[in-house]
């Protein structure tokens, strides 16, 4: 027996939320679910994103509602760090921006390269960046990120003066959402290799670094 189709979920399946996906899959390891595969915990984990700032199942949201309870968890954390955290959001993407290219992560660049450029950083730091290669052109607040979130990732620690520095620009609050954020986004830059989630062929692509490039 099949499912009724109406309401949100199919809405969006048949406009941008669906449409984003099918058109980043890659190697269908996880097929993009339609309204009538999914189960009513995934229907309503699903429901829940479409009716929140995303507006879409794309990204590793079809991959996550696999298991309907953690992606129903994981989506709220990544609503909070993308549209409230006390990080700016130039520094916000720009984190982001940082771990897709730790990751390789394709489809992440793609989607947060407008993002970032909307939020004011300067297309030559991403590009840079893109590149493999430490950004030249930063702003101080830039810098103090960055340091924080590539030694952190590097060394598994975070020396006392890069830890001075972030915490001058963001505060004991920014520093803790700057952490949670960089974790968040490894798992969805894990999730969307592991899934083989492509970037759009229309959209911003990441490049492989340059060899030798400092990361």
């Amino acid at each position: 027996m099949k499912r009724k189709t109406s309401g949100p979920v199919f809405a969006a399946a048949m406009g941008l939320g669906l449409a984003a996906g099918a058109a980043a899959r890659a190697a269908e390891r996880f097929p993009t679910l339609t309204p009538d595969q999914m189960t009513p915990a995934q229907r309503k984990v699903a429901d829940a994103i479409l009716a929140g700032p995303r507006k879409s199942i794309g990204g590793p949201f079809n991959t996550w509602l696999r298991s309907p309870e953690l992606a129903d968890k994981l989506q709220q954390v990544g609503e909070h760090l993308r549209f409230h955290s006390s990080v700016p959001p130039r520094l916000n993407e720009f984190a982001i921006l940082i771990t897709a290219r730790a990751w390789d992560a394709d489809y992440e660049w793609s989607a947060h390269y407008p993002l970032a450029m909307k939020a004011g950083l300067e297309p030559s730091v991403a590009a840079d960046l893109a590149s493999g290669s430490r950004p030249k052109a930063m702003l101080p607040d830039e810098t103090a990120v960055y340091d924080f979130v590539t030694e952190l990732r590097r060394t598994h620690r975070v020396s006392d003066p890069t830890y001075a520095a972030a915490k001058t620009v963001l505060g004991d609050q920014g520093i803790v959402d700057l952490v949670a954020l960089s974790g968040y986004y490894d798992l969805v830059s894990m999730t969307l290799n592991t899934a083989q989630v492509a970037a759009p062929a229309d959209g911003p692509q990441l490049p492989p670094p340059s060899k030798g490039a400092k990361r």
